[in-house]
């Protein structure tokens, strides 16, 4: 993991881009960030943290992809891998001989459906997009630097230890990456919460009807809440339970399944969840950045300056608009010529 730095610059973390890269050039220039040699750089030496599920969904994936990797290889930013990227890196990786797996996400409809925007556009340009694939892999799964805490989906207190104490710097290899699609592994264990969160299964026969066009038998869960009852006490994500599903209390077995990062903990920013309004924080020392900018909601970043408690003021958004309109490149000439 990274140390805190000898001279705090302030972060920028901004939520899930999916495609979006007109819309973050937007923000970017709104943050106080400059097109310069390359790459958007703040003159006063912020940096930009992004919470990973830079690609997928969105008209604009290749352009902004290439922004957040420049910006990231200059030491301008830093990332964590969310799990579209993950999800990526698996679906382009063939299983080892034996393993009975053509790749280590299988090639469902389902499944090609997600990364059909990304493949499209990386369409004539193999060699970019291999590259970028080995890019992936790099990606740690969390930062902590700084008085704060960096993961996609879920930092769990009882299994990020032992994650770092085998991987200090976050950074999976490839013996992992095979190992995290057998269910029931560590690797496995590890991927899913920091990449997907804490869900909870649902009645037999009851399914979400998502407003992705997805079916779902699970739903998705906070981990903040110190002694949880019903499922209406841990939910978080956009789509309602079905029914009366909110007042349905959870099982000992579900109970046990969940995890729980207290108000003691440093400071921790994820992505992930589909919010939706205006940004907030959910507790003072946790806050998610995703606001559902690629469902035309809002592309969100926090200012943190090393505060003691995290604030809704801190909060600097752009609204997307259809189409992300203007060109992209009309609004990289923008950010460079900006005073």
């Amino acid at each position: 993991m990274c140390a805190s730095s000898a001279s705090f610059p302030g972060y920028d973390l901004i939520g899930d881009v999916h495609g979006c890269g007109a819309t973050l050039v937007h923000l970017l220039n709104l943050l106080g960030y400059r097109l310069t040699e390359g790459c958007y750089r703040h003159p006063e030496g912020r940096k930009v943290i992004f919470v990973g599920d830079i690609i997928d969904r969105g008209p604009r994936i290749r352009e902004a992809l290439n922004l957040v990797r420049a910006m990231v290889d200059s030491g301008e930013a830093e990332i964590v891998m969310g799990n579209h990227e993950y999800n990526m890196l698996a679906f382009s990786t063939p299983g080892r001989p034996g393993s009975g797996r053509d790749h280590l996400r299988a090639h469902t409809e389902r499944h090609s459906r997600i990364v059909r925007e990304t493949l499209e556009q990386f369409a004539g340009h193999a060699d970019e997009w291999a590259d970028h694939l080995r890019w992936f892999q790099q990606i740690p799964l969390a930062l902590e630097k700084d008085g704060l805490r960096v993961v996609h989906a879920c930092w769990d207190p009882q299994l990020m230890p032992r994650f770092l104490a085998r991987y200090p710097d976050a950074r999976i290899d490839a013996d992992f990456l095979h190992a995290s699609v057998e269910p029931g592994s560590f690797e496995f264990h590890v991927m899913d919460r920091c990449t997907r969160g804490c869900h909870m299964p649902l009645p037999p026969g009851v399914r979400i009807h998502s407003g992705d066009g997805f079916t779902r038998n699970s739903f998705r869960v906070h981990f903040w809440a110190e002694n949880p009852q019903t499922y209406g006490d841990v939910v978080f994500q956009p789509d309602n339970l079905p029914g009366d599903l909110e007042d349905q209390p959870i099982s000992d077995e579900d109970r046990e399944a969940l995890c729980f990062y207290g108000p003691d903990e440093p400071h921790l920013f994820v992505g992930h969840y589909w919010c939706e309004g205006f940004p907030a924080v959910v507790r003072p020392n946790i806050t998610c950045v995703d606001y559902s900018a690629v469902k035309f909601g809002r592309l969100v970043a926090y200012r943190y300056d090393g505060e003691a408690t995290l604030s809704a003021k801190r909060f600097v958004w752009v609204d997307v608009q259809g189409e992300e309109r203007p060109p992209i490149d009309e609004l990289a000439a923008e950010g460079d010529s900006a005073p």
